[in-house]
């Protein structure tokens, strides 16, 4: 997944390359994810993210147990996402048929609108290479706006998950959403 999108003209950003995260990139994701809170903050969307609710400690963690990717153009990181093999706390215990993506972010005074699709994208995509054949997701309950965004890129809601436990915050409760991938 390091080369660039195979298809520019279906994707808002042609020069845009994928890596996975390592341990020295983790104050540039903290920073990301809190500008992507601040970003989704002054446009309505409160509650999903706050600035400063994860620190360096979670990305390591989610490195030790999953992978985290980054957007390139380059060599600058304007995106990223946490990508799962598991993830009970939401979906239960569950077969190892899906990739459950979190955090999908992006540097939004740096790219285009529809990046973040493009991100979405190269998720699915390492989650089929894996041979899992879905991609699961959750976002707040009640952010409609979320949650279409969702819908519109293929995704369907299969159920809510109430007091899910967050990292660095009160538990919430959530929309699950699933794709199919193939």
């Amino acid at each position: 997944m390091s080369d660039p999108v195979s298809d520019p003209a279906s994707d808002p950003v042609s020069d845009l390359e994928f890596r996975r995260a390592a341990g020295e990139d983790v104050s540039t994701l903290v920073r990301l994810r809190d500008d992507a809170a601040r970003w989704m903050n002054a446009r309505g969307t409160t509650g999903q993210w706050q600035p400063g609710e994860l620190g360096e400690d979670h990305f390591r963690r989610v490195m030790r147990d999953g992978e985290i990717w980054l957007a390139e153009i380059g060599g600058r990181t304007v995106g990223a996402w946490e990508l799962w093999w598991s993830d009970p706390d939401a979906w239960g215990p569950q077969p190892p048929t899906a990739g459950y993506v979190h955090r999908l972010m992006t540097d939004h005074a740096r790219v285009p609108a529809g990046t973040g699709r493009t991100l979405l994208l190269a998720a699915e995509r390492r989650v089929a290479e894996t041979g899992r054949t879905l991609t699961r997701l959750d976002c707040l309950a009640g952010n409609d706006r979320l949650t279409g965004y969702y819908i519109k890129a293929g995704y369907q809601v299969v159920g809510h998950k109430e007091g899910k436990p967050q990292p660095g915050g009160p538990s919430k409760s959530f929309t699950l959403l699933e794709k199919r991938l193939g």
